[in-house]
């Protein structure tokens, strides 16, 4: 798992690419990004399905600001991003959720 962060010079957003490999989405079908972001949607951020079973998607996210996110696999369960740039409780449940700084 991880993203790759590229700041815009003309506007003050960051295009973000989030990536989880074949193995990461453990046999899935579909991934979904969750978070803060999106107001924890399932539906609302679906990851693309790659040619070698690896998903991504991009986003443009408003900079100076700090989101917590997870992977959804199969809309059962949840991966954090082990690469992330922190990790938070989250307020919902027992488990940490994946933070990115922008």
């Amino acid at each position: 798992m991880a993203f790759k962060k590229q700041y815009l010079k003309s506007k003050p957003v960051c295009k973000v690419t989030f990536k989880i490999s074949k193995e990461e989405a453990k046999q899935a079908d579909t991934v979904s990004i969750v978070g803060d972001f999106n107001d924890w949607d399932k539906s609302a951020t679906v990851m693309k399905k790659l040619k070698n079973g690896s998903f991504s998607a991009a986003m443009d996210l408003p900079v100076e600001n700090e989101y917590q996110f997870r992977y959804l696999l199969d809309d059962e369960a949840y991966e954090n991003d082990w690469q992330a740039d922190a990790y938070t409780m989250s307020p919902m449940s027992n488990e940490e959720n994946s933070v990115i700084k922008l």
